[in-house]
C-alpha cells in the first residue's frame, strides 16, 4: 500500500516522504490552529511547530490512531500551550460598547488583541463536511462569528468543540486526543455548545448565501460596491439591517444600528474626502471586499481594508474592516483620517497579500 511505504519511508528518515504525509493534511490542520486561536499568523505559528514536532515524533508513531488523529493530537496541544502564553482574542463587538454615530473613532489597541481574517480559499480548506459525524460543515467552522465565539470558551472547551463538532472525532477520540475522559469531553461539549450557540446567529452564512445563490449575491455586493465608490450614504444605509454593526479593527470604535452607521458614514468615510475602489475576495468562508482609498502621491488606490460582509437574508448585518494602516501615531486625529496614515506592514501582508489582492489598483 502506497500509504503504508510512504510512511515507512518518513518513520526513516525521509524528509520528502513526511513531506507528502503531512501535506494531506496541512489545509485542515491549519485551519484547525486558527479555530483554535483566532489569527492567521498565530496559526501559521503552530503549523511550523506541529511540522517540527511530527517531523521529530514520526519514527515513534505506531499506528494505535489513525496518521490523522495522531496530527491532530499534536496540533491542538501546540494551540493549547500557545493559549497558555497570550489573551484571548476577541472582535472590537465584545471588546467594549458601540459609539454613538457622530463620535470619531478613537486611538487603535496596539496589543495583539483581535480576531484576525482567514483566506479559506488560499488555505485550500474544503466544502463539506470534515466528517460524517460533524455538526458543522468546514467553512461553518471558520466563519466570523463563529470563530469570534470559539474565543470565548476556556481553552479545553474549544478544543473538545472544535474536534467534535466541527471536525467529527467521536467522544472516545477526543478523549484520546486531549488525554482526558469520554465524561470530560462531554462535559466541556455541553458547555461549550450552549456558550456558542448564545452568540452566533440562528442560520450560518453558509446557509444564508446558498439561500440568495451566486447572481443575487453578485447583484448585492455590486450594489454595495458601488455606494462606496460614489459616496452614497443613502444607498449604502438602505441595504444595513435594522441592527447592523460596522468594526473596524485595530480601532477599538464601533457603530451600531443603521442610523449609527449611516452618522457616521456621513461625517467620515463617505463624506467625500476619501475616494474608495474595491475588488472582491472571499474571507471567512463570507463575502468580503479588498477597499482601497485614493492616494493623491501614489496616483493609485492603495490597500486600505479587507471589509468581510455579514448578510442577514438581503440585508448585510455586519462589517468587519480590518485596516491596513500605521498605527504608531499618538494622535487621535490621525484615526479620524486613517487612509492618510502610511501601510501597516505585517497587516498589509495579512489582510491583502495573503489573500492574493493587487498592491495597488488604477483608474
Amino acid at each position: 500500500m502506497a500509504t503504508q511505504s510512504t510512511l515507512e519511508a518518513a518513520k526513516g528518515g525521509d524528509e520528502t516522504a513526511f513531506e507528502s504525509l503531512i501535506s494531506a493534511h496541512r489545509g485542515e490542520l491549519h485551519a484547525h490552529c486558527y479555530r483554535m486561536l483566532g489569527s492567521v499568523h498565530d496559526a501559521d505559528d503552530a503549523m511550523q511547530d506541529v511540522m517540527l514536532r511530527a517531523w521529530r515524533a514520526i519514527g515513534r508513531f505506531e499506528g494505535r490512531s489513525s496518521l490523522r488523529s495522531w496530527f491532530y493530537t499534536i496540533a491542538t496541544n501546540v494551540c493549547l500551550t500557545q493559549l497558555e502564553r497570550r489573551p484571548k482574542r476577541v472582535l472590537p463587538l465584545d471588546y467594549g460598547p458601540a459609539a454613538a454615530g457622530d463620535e470619531p473613532p478613537g486611538r487603535p489597541v496596539i496589543e495583539s488583541v483581535w480576531v484576525e481574517p482567514y483566506p479559506d480559499d488560499v488555505m485550500g480548506l474544503e466544502d463539506g463536511y470534515a466528517s460524517p459525524d460533524a455538526r458543522y460543515e468546514q467553512r461553518e467552522g471558520i466563519e466570523l462569528a463563529f470563530i469570534a465565539a470559539l474565543q470565548h470558551l476556556a481553552p479545553n472547551q474549544r478544543a473538545a468543540l472544535i474536534l467534535r463538532e466541527v471536525l467529527g472525532f467521536s467522544a472516545k477520540e477526543s478523549a484520546e486526543l486531549l488525554d482526558t475522559s469520554v465524561a470530560s469531553i462531554n462535559s466541556a461539549l455541553q458547555r461549550a455548545r450552549a456558550a456558542v450557540e448564545e452568540r452566533i446567529p440562528a442560520q450560518t452564512q453558509q446557509e444564508t448565501l446558498r439561500a440568495l445563490g451566486d447572481d443575487e449575491l453578485k447583484e448585492l455586493v455590486d450594489r454595495y460596491v458601488d455606494a462606496w465608490e460614489r459616496n452614497d450614504v443613502e444607498a449604502f444605509t438602505a441595504m444595513l439591517a435594522e441592527e447592523a454593526s460596522f468594526a473596524m479593527p485595530p480601532l477599538a470604535t464601533w457603530y451600531s444600528g443603521r442610523d449609527g452607521i449611516s452618522t457616521w458614514a456621513r461625517l467620515a468615510p463617505m463624506s467625500g474626502e476619501f475616494r474608495w475602489r474595491s475588488t472582491y475576495v472571499r474571507a471567512n468562508g463570507q463575502p468580503a471586499l479588498g477597499f482601497y482609498s485614493w492616494d493623491e502621491e501614489q496616483q493609485a488606490y492603495m490597500p486600505f481594508a479587507l471589509n468581510v460582509l455579514t448578510f442577514s437574508g438581503r440585508e448585510v448585518s455586519n462589517v468587519t474592516a480590518f485596516i491596513c494602516r500605521s498605527i504608531e501615531s499618538p494622535d487621535p486625529e490621525a484615526y479620524v483620517h486613517f487612509p492618510g496614515q502610511p501601510a501597516n506592514p505585517r497587516s498589509l501582508s495579512g489582510f491583502f497579500e495573503r489573500f492574493g489582492l493587487p498592491e495597488r489598483l488604477t483608474d
